[in-house]
């Protein structure tokens, strides 16, 4: 569109979010130094350390919920940068399909409804929706346990652990 010169550079430049493209170029090499350091290999023998005994469906639901919460406070993307290589290895150590744990990771990811933070859109409504802080709970845990309620059973179906 900008070739035909429907859509001005400056216009198409002006609607990039330079905020989030820094935010995540910064969470990257966070992401990444996670990774070569071992941390993730830690917190991922940690989080099945804890929960030995449990079934790995219930390790997935806990890998959508913390997620979903780490969505809440920070960046959609830089979450999923944080947690998917947190993802593979906890499926890694416990031999499972890891593509089941990357759709928990990309779906809890896209699901920041409890603060006007997590998203862009929820902090674009916040003032001139009149909403408070304490809005977003009412309506968006109950949006959040129906995700976890339909989302889990949906990547065991389709995607198998």
């Amino acid at each position: 569109m900008v070739l035909t010169g429907l859509v001005p550079v400056r216009e198409v430049y002006d609607a990039v979010d330079w905020p989030v493209i820094v935010l995540l170029g910064a969470m990257i090499p966070v992401g990444a130094a996670l990774q070569d350091t071992g941390t993730t290999e830690r917190i991922a023998s940690g989080l099945v350390g804890t929960s030995a005994g449990l079934p790995p469906a219930a390790i997935l639901a806990l890998i959508l919920v913390v997620t979903m919460t780490l969505s809440d406070v920070i960046n959609n993307a830089a979450t999923a940068v944080v947690m998917a290589p947190l993802a593979l290895t906890i499926a890694a150590q416990l031999g499972v399909n890891p593509d089941a744990f990357l759709m928990a990771v990309a779906v809890g990811a896209s699901s920041a409804f409890l603060t006007p933070i997590g998203h862009q859109n929820n902090t674009l409504i916040l003032g001139p929706g009149g909403y408070r802080f304490g809005d977003y709970w009412r309506l968006g845990l109950p949006l959040e346990i129906l995700i976890v309620a339909v989302a889990l059973p949906a990547i065991v179906l389709f995607w198998g652990i």
